[in-house]
């Protein structure tokens, strides 16, 4: 417990990010419902909203968390990032999120604005509830799984791979279940950014890696 201040001050981003999932899950769980479920609409990242106001759009809804204040997604986004960070610093670890949060919504959501635009989809597509951390989260998780040791990194992209697939058995939304495998793709694909600029990692490791031929850098130069 005494260390625990001094723990918390190392990742400043995780710490101010969760707070910020914190005070949205309460105000969804305690705020006036038709409020919410409006702010919920105008911070989905469907079509409508990207194509009216898409830098807005992308900020608002990775200020939610689905579930509210009993989302899984709060347990698992101080532990994930906040491992991240400590390997890679505040900056490198928001620009991590955003690959994933961004690119995973505009991998999606791209198509079926040339879908509808071609006749192949309704117009109703334009417009769906999909709002939240996960993405970010995922891709997260993917690039910390690189900076671990053989044994857990192969352990931890089995576990968020089977976690995927037991979504997209109970989600009927097919698209999610795509930017989420999109999204773990973007998090192994950024192995060798990560990997360059990681600033700590355990001594297991390092000999590890070393045995596989990786070569990191102890101290990431430039921001963080």
């Amino acid at each position: 417990m005494r260390s625990l201040p001094r723990a918390l001050l190392a990742v400043p981003f995780t710490l101010g990010y969760t707070l910020v999932l914190l005070g949205t899950g309460l105000y969804a769980r305690l705020g006036d419902p038709g409020t919410v479920r409006d702010l919920l609409v105008g911070s989905s990242t469907d079509v409508s909203n990207l194509s009216q106001r898409p830098l807005l759009t992308l900020l608002v809804s990775a200020l939610w968390a689905v579930g509210g204040i009993t989302s899984p997604y709060l347990v698992a986004f101080p532990v994930v990032l906040g491992a991240l960070e400590r390997r890679l610093g505040g900056v490198r670890t928001a620009g991590v999120f955003l690959l994933g949060h961004v690119l995973a919504t505009l991998l999606t959501e791209v198509p079926v604005a040339v879908s509808v635009a071609a006749g192949h989809l309704p117009d109703s597509s334009l417009r769906r509830l999909d709002y939240g951390v996960s993405y970010g989260l995922i891709a997260c998780a993917a690039a910390l799984a690189g900076l671990l040791p053989p044994r857990r990194r192969w352990a931890l992209l089995g576990g968020i791979g089977l976690a995927l697939a037991a979504g997209i058995l109970v989600d009927v939304d097919p698209l999610t279940g795509w930017g989420h495998a999109l999204a773990l793709l973007l998090g192994v694909l950024s192995w060798p950014y990560v990997r360059r600029n990681t600033r700590w990692r355990p001594s297991s490791q390092r000999n590890d890696d070393a045995s596989f031929g990786f070569a990191h850098s102890e101290r990431a130069s430039g921001n963080t």
